[in-house]
């Protein structure tokens, strides 16, 4: 009885040291990640998903080229915070503390204590994991009297952090959920720019200032228009300080530019260089500066092996740029969107109807690009249903990392489709999606129903394959598919809401 004890922890040793051993091995050959995401860009935007854009994107073209390219890829919610939510923990937005809308000034994060996020699952799996740009999940900042900051809860205040301490640490922010370092802001209205947990520096904003603050005569003043090369500048510090420190541990990079959410800060250089105004001159000022990250990681010898992902957070606000337009003046608002369309005017979200905060399509599909060099195929493009929520686990699922019971609930493992291939094992068949206010929808397969929960009658219907633009409702032709379907939406949102 003893020896066969003893055979059985043998084995059981060597079980351990092999598996161990395959992680080491895999550990070594693992990629650096890059993820750009994008802020407010819609999926007409790039000449590859829409041959009639005014907007030249030669670097996020070439990206589509040599790798694959998603038509059917979705940001969960039409607006920011919810659809970060959705990338950063592969679950709806809806299961967290913030049921709907996006983050207010000050308020803490959104992502609960705990739960895993995708720089932590990486993390986990050995990667250095940096960020630079937008977070927009929430941040704990510290006050001289104890209280909420001056303007908690709000998107503007004359009296913006007229309590904050500068000199304290931030909490509940990136670096708390997961990232190794970060350089940027949380929201946009707060302008405070931190560096990992230290408030360095500001946003030189219009609408929202720091003037009401106290001791900030030390913090860098950035102005809004110089934001973005400033992002780019300090993520290619990092690619060549990365280089230099030859390190064993690969890179996870998200890249998360303010940019081209409103207001238009287009740098001078870049004023005038596209037929789709300012909207359009910001884009490609976007595009350029993409180009310079990945040209530097060409030159320092690192794209080879490094996986980049390109997506938007939600479509653009826009239904029409020129130059005629006045969208200098636009506001972040949905009653601010212009409806008369110009038939000669750039169309952001082509071909698709709806803007940002839509549960249109216009307002949930992004365009999606992948790239491996040699891994991924070149060129390729794939009608795969997928979504943000999707991400965490497709990467867990390439970097080895098994995920825990009750994580990323709504993200499914289509590393087979990063590939390529047609998914079948864990294939997502539908998505939910959501606009402004209780409005939903769901699609599986070619068809997709829209409603406001709780969900009464009439609910719109629509085949996506015949009418991608959804001009004809077909609910009435159609009861028991509408029924099918809301009914699949109406259990979901019932189990999670």
């Amino acid at each position: 009885m003893r020896y066969i004890q003893i055979v059985i922890l043998v084995f059981a040793y060597m079980l351990t040291s092999c598996n161990s051993g395959d992680k080491e091995k895999l550990k070594e050959s693992l990629p650096n990640i890059l993820f750009i995401y994008a802020d407010d860009l819609g999926h007409g935007d790039l000449g590859v998903y829409n041959p009639l854009s005014k907007i030249p994107t030669p670097n996020l073209d070439q990206l589509a080229m040599d790798g694959i390219r998603f038509s059917d890829a979705y940001c969960p919610v039409s607006v920011c915070s919810p659809s970060r939510y959705a990338l950063m923990t592969g679950e709806y937005p809806w299961r967290s503390w913030k049921k709907s809308g996006v983050m207010a000034n000050y308020e803490p994060s959104m992502i609960d204590e705990g739960k895993l996020t995708l720089p932590q699952m990486l993390q986990n799996a050995g990667y250095q994991t940096v960020g630079f740009g937008k977070w927009h999940l929430g941040t704990t900042f510290p006050t001289k009297d104890g209280e909420t900051p001056v303007g908690y809860g709000r998107f503007q205040d004359d009296q913006n952090g007229a309590n904050i301490d500068v000199t304290k640490p931030v909490s509940d922010g990136p670096l708390d959920r997961g990232f190794n370092r970060w350089l940027g802001f949380s929201c946009a209205s707060e302008c405070w720019i931190f560096e990992d947990n230290h408030i360095v520096g500001a946003l030189v904003h219009d609408l929202y200032t720091i003037e009401a603050a106290s001791g900030t005569e030390h913090l860098e003043k950035i102005p809004l228009q110089g934001f973005l090369p400033y992002i780019t500048e300090k993520s290619i510090d990092y690619l060549q300080q990365f280089k230099e420190e030859e390190t064993d541990n690969p890179f996870f990079l998200y890249y998360s530019p303010y940019v081209p959410h409103i207001p238009l800060a287009v740098d001078q250089d870049f004023i005038g260089k596209t037929d789709a105004g300012l909207y359009g001159d910001y884009v490609f000022e976007l595009d350029h500066y993409i180009g310079q990250l990945i040209d530097e990681l060409d030159r320092l010898g690192l794209k080879d092996n490094t996986i980049i992902i390109f997506a938007s957070d939600n479509g653009s606000q826009f239904i029409a740029t020129s130059p005629e337009g006045d969208n200098e003046q636009a506001t972040n608002s949905p009653q601010d969107v212009e409806k008369v369309i110009n038939p000669d005017a750039h169309q952001p979200n082509f071909p698709f109807k709806g803007t940002k905060w839509s549960v249109h399509e216009g307002g949930v599909r992004t365009p999606l690009i992948v790239s491996w060099a040699g891994k991924f195929p070149k060129g390729q493009v794939s009608n795969q249903l997928i979504a943000l929520n999707d991400i965490l686990p497709t990467l867990a699922g390439l970097v080895g990392e098994s995920l825990p019971d009750g994580t990323a609930r709504d993200g499914h493992n289509l590393l087979s489709a990063f590939y390529g291939n047609n998914v079948t094992a864990g294939k997502r068949e539908s998505v939910v999606v959501r606009g402004s206010g209780n409005v939903y929808g769901l699609r599986q397969g070619n068809w997709k129903v829209v409603g406001e929960y709780p969900f009464v009658s009439p609910v719109e219907l629509y085949n996506l394959k015949e009418d991608p633009g959804e001009t004809i409702n077909l609910a009435l032709k159609n009861p028991e598919i509408a029924e099918k379907l809301l009914k699949l939406l109406n259990d979901h949102l019932n189990s999670a809401i």
